[in-house]
């Protein structure tokens, strides 16, 4: 994978499919890694689009530096490799915490954002968790503790697909995984999304985390003309549970664009 060097001198893993002039930023969540988007990039017509993906510092083929494992900072990341990429404007699709850096990205520069599709993102105003479950996802730094996240997100997650997410966590640094999760649970800017301009698609399922009506009140509400799609027997990792369903939702969007 090529990479390339942030503004404070860490590595960025990323790839590249496609070549049309429109570029789509896929972003991932916490605790795995860009191959979360391995069905959907195997699926999705890339005519007159170029997918690109990168793996977020602390995972994948990125380096794995001591600090900067926070929202603001992974937003900072990918903006700069939209720079490197000669990118001004750019289609944004955002999982989980990777929907809350969308979010981010949309807000502080929404000149360069077209439209974004969240997939049952972590809100602007993050997740409270009460103390077990904090202490939980805070110390998921071993592979019983992944699993046991995913079970409780997951409800249609093959054998094979929980094994592929949980190989990409296992080489994430412990500081990641709790330096993370206090960022993106603890998020505070819904006042900024106001700002937002781009064309903006809410995908829920049957997460159990964050059911539809709370993203209709944290995300879609907030959002000038964000719209709200559900797709049902999926948990929180849609795009690995139910594929061909969201790649047909996103591509939808991706039409009505123009």
């Amino acid at each position: 994978m090529p990479t390339m060097t942030t503004s404070d001198k860490v590595q960025i893993a990323y790839r590249v499919l496609g070549e049309g002039p429109r570029t789509i930023l896929a972003i991932h969540g916490w605790m795995v890694s860009s191959t979360v988007y391995d069905e959907l990039a195997e699926r999705l017509d890339l005519a007159g689009y170029r997918l690109v993906i990168p793996d977020l510092r602390g995972s994948g083929e990125s380096d794995r530096p001591e600090s900067g494992y926070t929202v603001e900072r992974y937003a900072a990341d990918v903006t700069e490799l939209m720079d490197v990429l000669g990118d001004r404007s750019f289609v944004l699709v955002g999982h989980s915490m990777g929907g809350a850096i969308a979010q981010w990205i949309a807000s502080a520069t929404p000149e360069r954002v077209s439209g974004q599709v969240l997939l049952c993102p972590v809100p602007a105003s993050g997740i409270p968790f009460p103390p077990d479950a904090a202490a939980l996802f805070r110390g998921a730094d071993n592979r019983e503790s992944k699993a046991t996240i995913l079970g409780m997100a997951c409800t249609n997650l093959s054998e094979s697909a929980r094994d592929r997410l949980l190989g990409a966590g296992a080489s994430i640094p412990s500081k990641c995984i709790s330096e993370a999760f206090e960022s993106w649970s603890g998020l505070s800017f819904t006042d900024r999304l106001k700002n937002v301009t781009a064309r903006t698609l809410v995908v829920a399922t049957d997460d159990p985390f964050m059911p539809p009506p709370f993203l209709r009140q944290t995300v879609v509400d907030p959002i000038a003309g964000a719209r709200l799609a559900v797709i049902r027997g999926a948990g929180h990792y849609v795009q690995v549970e139910r594929p061909d369903e969201t790649v047909a939702v996103i591509s939808g969007f991706l039409a009505g664009l123009g």
